[in-house]
């Protein structure tokens, strides 16, 4: 079984348990997510089933988007609502125009510390270990970019927001700056991923939902099958012996190529490439590999086989 299930993560469950669940729900060990999201945030979890893990590294660069709620007034050491708090409590709210303002210093590329409490490594190690040791690291700021990061409603101690980012962006440490710019102090308490690229909360499966369907062996109404994956890469169709060279990993020609069908520009699973990246098949419509250009020899190199 291959493909990508696109899972409704539900609170208070982290993504390990969520690979777990899913692993005893298909009787299968090759499964991996595209993605982490902490245990108190909920929403669009993508996960990879079989040769589908292989594709880590282009669901990882997608941007992402966000919905979520904001309490001002304590920070907290993991920058969230599970935390201790690290500052006492204020009961005097910033004025909304002044939450504007500082949102908008928080868009476009921004230099961002991951919390304390998060997976990020510290020369190898997690930092929510070291953070449990309380030992201090001191950690280089990451460059991130956020699109948008909007303010839906105020309602003093809360906000309600949305957010569009980059990849390796930190939604806690937003909620957590933004209390420290506004002096107020503020921590995350809630939040819900809503997409990954073009990949939507509306599409995803409960476990429980995943459960039923495949206990009836109706596999194929959640799983999204390799084939179906990244349109936005063009797709050639190999001869048989194209197709051959293309499962050896070796060099295909324009000769061995039957048809081949350009990419949907409306489409953006992936962010753009430097280089194209094509989707190469054989005749009955099975994904082979995936392959890059190479100008020099008027040839595709398939750099990542799957069959």
């Amino acid at each position: 079984m291959d493909g990508v299930i696109l899972v409704n993560k539900p609170q208070g469950y982290t993504s390990h348990d969520i690979i777990v669940e899913i692993r005893k729900i298909l009787n299968i060990q090759k499964i991996g997510h595209f993605g982490t999201l902490d245990p108190l945030a909920t929403g669009l979890m993508v996960i990879g089933v079989g040769k589908a893990t292989r594709f880590f590294p282009f669901f990882s660069k997608v941007n992402k988007l966000y919905k979520g709620r904001i309490q001002l007034g304590v920070s907290t050491d993991t920058y969230d609502s599970l935390g201790n708090p690290t500052s006492h409590e204020t009961k005097e709210w910033p004025e909304k125009n002044k939450i504007l303002e500082v949102i908008k210093k928080l868009e476009g590329e921004i230099n961002q510390i991951p919390p304390p409490f998060s997976a990020k490594k510290y020369k190898g190690k997690p930092l929510y270990k070291l953070a449990r040791k309380k030992k201090e690291v001191k950690l280089k700021p990451t460059k991130v970019f956020v699109y948008f990061f909007n303010l839906k409603k105020y309602y003093p101690p809360f906000l309600d927001f949305e957010v569009k980012c980059s990849s390796g962006t930190y939604i806690r440490s937003l909620a957590h700056d933004l209390g420290q710019i506004l002096g107020c102090g503020a921590h995350l308490s809630g939040l819900t991923r809503t997409e990954v690229g073009t990949l939507k909360l509306a599409d995803t499966f409960s476990l429980e939902e995943i459960k039923n369907l495949a206990d009836k062996g109706k596999m194929g109404n959640f799983l999204i099958p390799l084939e179906s994956l990244f349109p936005q890469f063009p797709k050639i169709i190999l001869k048989d012996g194209g197709s051959t060279l293309a499962k050896n990993g070796s060099m295909v020609f324009p000769d061995n190529i039957l048809r081949v069908i350009h990419q949907d520009s409306s489409q953006t699973t992936a962010p753009k490439e430097k280089e194209i990246i094509f989707r190469l098949f054989n005749r009955e419509g099975k994904l082979l590999a995936l392959a890059k250009k190479e100008p020099d020899k008027n040839s595709l190199h398939p750099f990542l086989v799957i069959c």
